[in-house]
């Protein structure tokens, strides 16, 4: 099934998935948060100063933006839905109806937070478009539709 039969996917429902995820996300951020502060501390004996709290760093911050983008382009390689996505029936789809491929998650996981950080403009950007599409599908030439309800027996 490819993305024209399908309706793309309004943007209350991307927000709403958008805010399933960043439940998750926050989960794994302060998963990643603990297991690298303990191996910065105890694994490399680094000293912290008395009344001082545990940091990151820049080295640690990177990562955890690094662990972040790596959750989506995960799910969005395989399967094309993220948890937040499944639960509102929303797909990341390339245009023939395949699974985007890794350079495009990345692409997409680069310019979605600019489309967002831009008073969300990227995603207002859909109103506009003849094909709904927001900055980051254009960018990614894939695009998030709506699937069908399924049907019970």
């Amino acid at each position: 099934m490819t993305t024209q039969t399908l309706p793309s996917a309004s943007l209350i429902k991307r927000f709403a998935a958008m805010v399933y995820d960043s439940l998750l996300v926050m989960a794994v951020a302060m998963a990643y948060g603990a297991a690298y502060v303990s191996i910065k501390y105890a694994v490399f004996h680094t000293d912290l100063p008395t009344g001082e709290r545990a940091k990151m760093g820049t080295e640690g911050f990177v990562g955890l933006i690094l662990v972040v983008e790596c959750f989506f382009w995960f799910f969005w390689c395989r399967g094309g839905q993220t948890l937040g996505m499944r639960a509102w029936r929303l797909q990341l789809r390339q245009t023939n109806g395949q699974f985007a491929s890794l350079p495009q998650a990345m692409v997409r996981g680069l310019v979605a937070p600019i489309s967002l950080a831009l008073i969300g403009l990227g995603y207002w950007w859909r109103l506009w478009d003849k094909e709904g599409r927001t900055w980051h599908d254009i960018a990614s030439h894939t695009q998030v539709v709506q699937l069908p309800k399924n049907k019970k027996s």
